[in-house]
This record gives C-alpha cells, sequence and structure tokens, in this order.
C-alpha cells in the first residue's frame, strides 16, 4: 500500500479542495493546518508564521497535547509566490512510527496549495480593508459637511479612525503657539483618562516631522528614542499621520495600538494614510461651508436689521408723534393719561427694537472660551427646559487654576447633573457651585463642582 498513490489520491484532492475554499485567511490557515493533520495521520499539527505583522497567528493547532516523539516530525515550508510565509510542522503520527517519504510528498503538494490560497485571502482580505476604509472615509465627510462643530468634527475623525485601525487610542495633536504639539481630541475603548492636554514639548526628535507634515510609523512606542510623552510606556505600535489638506496643516492622527500588539502592515499604512489625506480635506471642506454658514447669517442679520429700522421704528415713531398730538387736543384728563402712558410704551418700544438692531448688526458671539462662560452657557441651555434659571456661584480662580482637560470632564459631569434635574418635574430650585479652592482628602488641590436641586445634591471632584 505504502507504493500505491492511488488510495490515497481522494484525500489528497479533498484536502486540496477544501484549503482553497476559503477566502478569509484565519480560517484558510485553520484549513490548511487540519489537513495536513487528516492527510497524514499526526496528531500534532502547527503553521508557524514569519512574515511581519503575523505573530498572531503562528500556533494554529489541530491538537492540544504536544508531540510525544520530537524525532518524529515533517516540517516543510509555505511560499505565497517567492515570498516565505511560514513553515507547516507534524509531529505524532497516530499508531506510532516515523512518517514516510509519501507522507511527506503529500504535505508538499499541500503545501504548494496553501500557498496559493493564502495568496488570494491575503488579496480578499486587502481588499475588505481597502472598501472599510473608502467606507469609513465617506462616512466622515458626510458627518463633517453635516455641519458639525470644530470639536465633534475631530471626534468623528478621530473615532472613525481608531475603530478601522483596530487601534486602542485615537488622537488628533494640533499645533502650539509655542511651537510644539498638544493631544486636543482624543477616542478610546474607555474613558481617555489625562491624554487629552499632553503636549510634545519643542525640541522633540519626532516634531519636526509631525510639523512638517510627514508621517512616523513607530515599531514600539515605549522604547522608540523619538517618544517623549509621559504616557508612550502604554503604547505598543503607532503611526502618526499628517491631517494636510490644499497646503494647510491641520494637525496629527495618531493611531496607537497595546503593547505586544503586532506592528501596523504596509497595506494598513498606505490605508490609513489615504483615510488621513481624505478626513483633512473634508475637515476644510467642513470649515469653509461653515464659514459660507456665517456669512449668509450675518447677511441675514444685516438685512434683518435695516428692515426693522425703515420699517418699524419709522413706523412707530410716527405713532408716537400722532399719539403726542391727540394728547395735545385732548381735553378730558382720564384720556390725556391714557395717551401719555401710550407715549412712554412707544417710546420704550423703541429703544428695546433700536438695541435689537444694535445686537444685529454685531457679529454673532462665539462660544465662551474660559470654564466660567461655558458653565454660564451650560446653565442658561438649562433653564429654558427648567423654566426658571439655575442659581450659579464661584469660587477661587476658576479660569486660570483649572487645566482645560480637566474642565472638559467638568462640564461633562455638570451636563449629565443638568439633564437629571430637568427631567424631574418637580425641580423648583438649581443651585450650581464651582469651587477652586477645594481640597481632596489628602490634601491635594482640586475643583469641585456641587450641584444641589429641592431633593438631591450631586457632588464631582477632581485635582488640580
Amino acid at each position: 500500500m505504502a507504493g500505491d498513490p492511488v488510495p490515497r489520491l481522494p484525500p489528497l484532492l479533498e484536502a486540496v479542495l477544501s484549503v482553497g475554499s476559503e477566502l478569509e485567511l484565519r480560517t484558510t490557515l485553520q484549513r490548511i493546518v487540519d489537513g495536513a493533520a487528516e492527510l497524514t495521520g499526526a496528531r500534532y499539527a502547527a503553521l508557524g508564521t514569519t512574515g511581519p505583522g503575523q505573530e498572531g497567528l503562528a500556533a494554529i493547532r489541530s491538537a492540544k497535547e504536544p508531540p510525544a516523539d520530537p524525532e518524529c516530525v515533517l516540517d516543510v515550508p509555505i511560499l505565497v509566490g517567492d515570498e516565505p510565509f511560514g513553515r507547516l510542522r507534524l509531529a505524532g503520527k497516530r499508531g506510532g512510527g516515523p512518517f514516510t517519504a509519501e507522507d511527506e510528498q503529500l504535505l508538499r503538494v499541500l503545501a504548494t496549495q496553501a500557498g496559493s490560497a493564502i495568496g488570494n485571502a491575503r488579496l480578499y482580505e486587502t481588499a475588505r480593508q481597502r472598501e472599510r476604509w473608502i467606507e469609513g472615509a465617506a462616512a466622515v465627510t458626510t458627518a463633517l459637511l453635516s455641519g458639525r462643530s470644530a470639536a465633534d468634527a475631530l471626534m468623528t475623525v478621530a473615532e472613525r479612525a481608531r475603530l478601522l485601525a483596530g487601534a486602542c487610542a485615537g488622537v488628533i495633536l494640533q499645533p502650539t503657539p509655542d511651537g510644539g504639539m498638544e493631544i486636543v481630541t482624543a477616542s478610546t475603548y474607555d474613558d481617555p483618562g489625562d491624554l487629552v492636554g499632553t503636549t510634545i514639548a519643542p525640541g522633540s526628535p519626532v516634531l519636526e516631522q509631525l510639523l512638517g507634515g510627514e508621517a512616523v510609523f513607530i515599531e514600539d512606542s515605549a522604547t522608540d528614542p523619538r517618544m517623549t510623552t509621559r504616557h508612550r510606556h502604554r503604547f505598543g505600535p503607532s503611526m502618526m499621520l499628517p491631517l494636510q489638506a490644499e497646503g494647510r496643516l491641520i494637525g496629527t492622527l495618531a493611531l496607537p495600538r497595546r503593547r505586544g500588539e503586532r506592528p501596523y502592515t504596509a497595506v494598513e499604512r498606505r490605508l490609513a494614510g489615504q483615510f488621513a489625506s481624505q478626513a483633512a480635506l473634508a475637515l476644510v471642506l467642513a470649515d469653509a461651508r461653515l464659514g459660507r454658514e456665517r456669512l449668509a447669517v450675518y447677511e441675514d442679520r444685516d438685512r434683518i436689521a435695516r428692515d426693522l429700522h425703515d420699517l418699524v421704528v419709522q413706523r412707530l415713531f410716527a405713532t408716537g408723534m400722532m399719539l403726542q398730538a391727540a394728547r395735545r387736543r385732548a381735553r378730558v384728563p382720564a384720556v390725556t393719561g391714557l395717551l401719555g402712558k401710550a407715549v412712554d410704551e412707544l417710546e420704550s418700544t423703541i429703544q428695546e427694537v433700536r438695541t435689537a438692531i444694535f445686537a444685529l448688526q454685531q457679529p454673532p458671539a462665539e462660544a465662551p472660551a474660559t470654564l466660567r462662560g461655558r458653565v454660564l452657557r451650560e446653565t442658561a441651555g438649562a433653564a429654558a427646559l427648567l423654566g426658571f434659571p439655575p442659581s450659579t456661584r464661584f469660587l477661587g480662580a476658576v479660569d486660570s487654576r483649572v487645566p482645560e482637560h480637566t474642565a472638559g470632564h467638568l462640564l461633562t459631569a455638570l451636563r449629565r447633573t443638568l439633564a437629571t434635574a430637568t427631567r424631574r418635574g418637580d425641580v423648583t430650585r438649581v443651585t450650581v457651585t464651582v469651587n477652586a479652592t477645594a481640597t481632596l482628602p489628602d490634601g491635594r488641590p482640586a475643583v469641585r463642582l456641587t450641584v444641589s436641586t429641592d431633593h438631591t445634591a450631586s457632588t464631582w471632584q477632581a485635582p488640580l
């Protein structure tokens, strides 16, 4: 039987067909291992990969136990084209005894077919990756052009890129006035913690490349000497891609993976770079669209102001003159008094309309930059739902003592608490206190937010 290959031909054909029947890479590799074990009667089969970025596929076994006799092994290479992909290793032939020359020949035939199947699976995976990145870029463009704020736009880019890249964080850095770069947006699986606000100081080895709009690829952030931030020990492979469009550097998109995870492949780097370019263009277009919308608002406000002045104020003034003339001719004291009150009301109305005209002719106020102003904006927004304005108090140098990333968390806590209060129908009193002179139990300085209502009092605090 050993010299007659005919009985073994159907199993070989079955194994070859099984190996080539899948396009998903990991499933293909598992079929190769299972087919090799079945074809040769091996109790142990493993496929060890050698290519970059493939460490996660390095030990796919068809049996849990190690080989009983390490000397009775078969080991053949798998080539994808002319490129080494890995080695297929078999051991522990069922029934005992060594593997035969026929076993080795069958395994080499299977390995040849496996190389073709792996090549096809790679092409399919690359096509799927490209499709996902293209769909992601299109979704980002659509979202950005739908009128989101600048902060929301950056978060949209960071979050979508993180998901597409399989990164543990999506981070956007922007240049600072002193020539460094600062993390302004961070998307992570959980709370980004203190990532936002982290800076790369001038003089950092990687800074010149980032400010010059160059892509930077890092194998291990924790050990790369170019990385100088205090968070570098948390990350492993990373790519830092310029957000640049029309000669304008908006910032840098960083996509780090956790330590020990596989590095980015050349395909992933290329697709992520294309995504960053598309996202940067979308950010520029969204900013231009917002500028056009603001210009249209300015024009509408100016037109409304002119109409109010030319039509409403002039008619009110003329009506007031007629009432004054009627008042002088009136002989009944009661009528004279009523006409006098009407004239006073018209004069007051004219002053209010003129004030409104003046406000319309001014540019719309930008979103407040200080923490105090942002807290007041949140309480003013809640007043419309509550039916009354919350009382707001500030203790200490709130604007200068509270750092930006802490202020962001404070505002999130405030929004959440105010939203809870507005959902209750029996709240008649809300008091918001921001205390920048508070201390933690261990004596460290802190900022404390307290929101009190008729029924509850909630507190949030963070160290300064």
